[in-house]
């Protein structure tokens, strides 16, 4: 049975249009009367920082106007006081909502007005007054739909104050996929998803998740997106209309020169390649990912990487439920794991350029690097939401098991002790008397 995962992220698609929408959660709307922080500049004296200034830390992918692109892109920086604001460019998508912090405190949120200026952090926060054990303040931003971004003009702090630039942690990780990572239909997208939760609760790691729905691995239309994943992961932007707009059959290819490697990929995409709508074949599927490999390899040659097999979510099968992944390319994706890790590959490993279009060998003897991680048994049939995607809880069951995995065979301690990772997922009981 073919679950019709990618026919709905075309549903979202259609969406794009209008970034404020009634949200169902469990059959009933969701609150998204998020608190209004717009201000007037000329209201405050501030200390005044450029987009480029080097105490601000991009994360995930910005592009040259600081303009941010696929899921959970943000930005982080220390800050002395009690007060930030940030000036948002007109290439803002307008009312986008993102989540922000101070130190390793709840997020809280606000839907952002383009070409305006908003006060994120004043006296009045909660928890602003308190002290260590983060040291200076950080204050970091994320944006949470993967369709819609902010451009970043100017931060702000009181004056007299300055911003500080925070060391990068040692540890990087990359997440490729399609809306399973991205975070469709979980209660914050990409601030909800499965990557962003693998990345963010290992702790101490910087990550991104160069993830869109519907896009398919294989370099052709899939519900909307015009490329695939072979050859978009090499830029900057994703494949949304708001990229088609702003940089036409033009895209600024991703600079790997002036970013630090990852020591670690995660790649999951596969599902829209594996919808017969999109009529693509075994060997074009395959073909398509292997060159993502070898992209990888050629960009990053010590990266590790970390195949996931798909899941296409379950059927009801008389009394109990059954998964679909006998549909998976299992065993196609398992081969192709272990002809990269052979002798005859790994004398003269081949590398791909994603923007040339040209495969070589690379000449230096690689030592196994591509590994398989198996989904099933993590997530059961009540883990997958009506429409087809993790629940919020199913996609902290992914990455858990992935943190555990990355644990074992990495030898990666997991440094996440205590600052909030998922926001509104406190479930619990407090009533003994029932």
């Amino acid at each position: 049975m073919m679950l019709p995962f990618a026919s709905l992220a075309v549903f979202g698609l259609a969406l794009f249009s209008h970034v404020s929408a009634t949200i169902l959660q469990n059959g009933q709307v969701k609150p998204t009367n998020y608190p209004d922080t717009r201000i007037d500049l000329t209201d405050y004296s501030f200390q005044t920082y450029p987009a480029n200034a080097s105490e601000i830390s991009y994360k995930g992918r910005w592009d040259s106007k600081h303009v941010s692109w696929w899921s959970a892109p943000g930005i982080k920086f220390g800050y002395t006081g009690q007060t930030v604001a940030i000036s948002f460019g007109n290439l803002t998508s307008d009312g986008v909502l993102v989540g922000y912090r101070i130190g390793g405190l709840d997020w809280m949120f606000t839907n952002i007005t383009a070409g305006a200026t908003h006060l994120l952090v004043s006296p009045d926060t909660p928890g602003s007054n308190l002290t260590g054990p983060i040291n200076p303040w950080t204050f970091e931003l994320r944006v949470t739909n993967w369709a819609y971004g902010v451009q970043i003009d100017a931060v702000h702090v009181d004056a007299g104050e300055k911003l500080i630039k925070i060391p990068d942690f040692d540890r990087r990780i990359e997440v490729i996929g399609d809306s399973l990572a991205a975070g469709m239909y979980t209660s914050y997208e990409g601030l909800s998803s499965w990557a962003y939760g693998l990345g963010a609760g290992l702790g101490n790691t910087e990550y991104s998740v160069t993830a869109y729905p519907g896009i398919c691995a294989a370099d052709q239309n899939c519900w909307g997106n015009p490329r695939g994943q072979v050859h978009q992961w090499f830029y900057t932007s994703d494949t949304s209309y708001r990229a088609s707009v702003m940089h036409g059959d033009n895209p600024e290819p991703w600079d790997f020169s002036k970013h630090p490697a990852a020591d670690l990929v995660v790649i999951n995409i596969g599902t829209n390649d594996n919808n017969k709508a999109n009529n693509v074949s075994t060997e074009e599927y395959i073909d398509a990912l292997t060159k993502i490999i070898q992209g990888i390899h050629g960009k990053w040659p010590k990266a590790q990487v970390i195949v996931m097999s798909l899941w296409l979510g379950f059927y009801q099968s008389g009394n109990t439920y059954l998964p679909n992944a006998p549909e998976g390319w299992v065993n196609e994706i398992y081969q192709m794991v272990k002809w990269f890790n052979s002798d005859d590959y790994l004398r003269n490993p081949i590398v791909y350029d994603g923007v040339t279009k040209k495969t070589s060998r690379s000449g230096k003897k690689a030592k196994p690097f591509v590994h398989y991680f198996n989904t099933t048994g993590i997530m059961q049939h009540n883990d997958i939401a009506p429409q087809w995607h993790p629940t919020d809880v199913g996609a902290i069951k992914v990455a858990s098991h992935l943190q555990q995995f990355i644990r074992i065979k990495f030898d990666w301690d997991l440094y996440a002790t205590g600052p909030e990772v998922f926001h509104d997922t406190l479930y619990w009981n407090d009533q003994s008397g029932y």
